[in-house]
């Protein structure tokens, strides 16, 4: 298998350097408060063997790839949400079983090996909260030196993980667009590579892999998957995969991909119905997808037009209650971004056939976040010290 990179606007191909992350020419017209221009994918060319791993289907050889377990969560069959749902194909994917308990760590685990194969020591991000950490307990597995850029509103049980972890943080008095900028501006001044999202390819690439392993756990191609955007990195990753299992002759066709946007964070909804991107100041409880600018805002919006995605708003009110139905009824507890894939399929099952083999995917653990989770809950105030004191029986 051959690998290289491709634009994703104007289709130059280049080689897959260190120092390259987006492409030279279509970067030219980058405007301020816009989405990254230029966005490179990995191209693949050439046969895949019969008895294919995923581990063959990425551009960095095993032998870089960091000593950290990342992958192969489990696929969930939710039998008392199939009953009362009457969806018999309803599956959840649990990206909250990775090592630091986030589907974040699949893009980290390939930005790892791609910097070990180059002797890159330093890896540099800004980070909600979840990439952060992420790339943090990766680096760590790795012996690699992580820089993070985390805007002060980020859970603190997220900032004290990738401190944990041992990675340098800064934490930025504004939202995570101004991290943003912060992290390239360290880069471009001090050197090491940046893992912001889209902003490097293997982001997009390590996230695929999400999509392959469905595949594999199921043994097909679901018909919708269900996924929350924030940056549109994730959304992206997910067609990646399925467009290079339909490339590589494995699949024939990509399932229907559902993008769950909070309300009051909604870029690409808005642009995905009026055709350019608006800035608009970000507020949800959903911190991992609260963005001003989706970063990878152009590319996400081109795949969903061209594969014909749909695009689901969804309320907190209505992100905090699919959080508590999964915790209740499939024992599954996600972090608000998770359970807004969830609040979105129950927006839009209604245009579903519900024989339809369905795929959310939980992209979080909630404890991650338990302030957010902690509103829908109530906890006891009254300290017993004798079983008399119990109330009922």
């Amino acid at each position: 298998m051959d690998f290289a990179y491709i634009c994703s606007e104007c289709g130059r191909r280049f080689a897959i350097e260190p120092d390259r992350m987006v492409c030279p020419q279509c970067s030219l017209d980058q405007a301020p408060d816009e989405p990254l221009r230029g966005v490179l994918e990995v191209e693949l060319t050439g046969a895949v063997l019969a008895d294919w791993t995923i581990a063959s289907l990425l551009p960095v050889e095993e032998r870089f790839f960091p000593p950290i377990p990342v992958g192969n969560t489990p696929l969930w069959a939710p039998e008392r949400l199939r009953q009362e749902l009457a969806f018999p194909g309803l599956h959840l994917k649990d990206d909250g079983l990775n090592p630091t308990y986030s589907l974040k760590d699949r893009a980290s685990f390939l930005v790892s090996a791609f910097a070990s194969k180059f002797g890159i020591e330093e890896i540099v991000l800004a980070s909600t909260g979840n990439a952060g950490s992420s790339m943090a307990g990766v680096g760590a597995a790795a012996g690699q030196k992580v820089t993070l850029f985390l805007p002060k509103a980020a859970p603190k049980a997220k900032l004290i993980q990738a401190l944990q972890y041992g990675a340098k943080v800064f934490r930025v008095d504004g939202s995570y667009d101004d991290a943003y900028d912060l992290s390239l501006a360290y880069t471009a001044k001090f050197g090491g590579m940046n893992r912001n999202t889209a902003y490097n390819p293997m982001t997009i690439e390590g996230k695929k892999t999400v999509s392959l392993e469905v595949f594999r756990q199921l043994g097909r191609v679901p018909d919708v998957v269900f996924v929350s955007v924030g940056d549109g990195c994730i959304l992206s990753g997910v067609y990646k995969g399925f467009r290079d299992l339909r490339l590589l002759g494995l699949a024939d066709r990509l399932p229907v991909v559902y993008a769950v946007q909070a309300e009051g964070s909604d870029a690409l909804a808005r642009a995905f119905e009026e055709g350019v991107f608006r800035r608009k100041a970000s507020s949800t409880v959903a911190d991992s997808i609260s963005v001003d600018v989706p970063r990878n805002g152009v590319h996400a919006l081109r795949q969903l037009k061209e594969h014909r995605g749909q695009v689901v708003r969804v309320s907190d009110e209505q992100i905090l209650a699919a959080q508590a139905r999964l915790s209740r009824t499939a024992g599954l507890f996600t972090e608000p971004a998770g359970a807004a894939a969830f609040a979105g399929f129950l927006e839009a099952r209604r245009w579903i056939p519900p024989e339809a083999v369905a795929v959310i995917l939980a992209t979080g653990n909630g404890l991650k976040d338990t302030a957010a989770a902690g509103r829908s809950v109530e906890i006891p105030g009254k300290v017993i010290t004798r079983l008399e004191e119990v109330e009922g029986g």
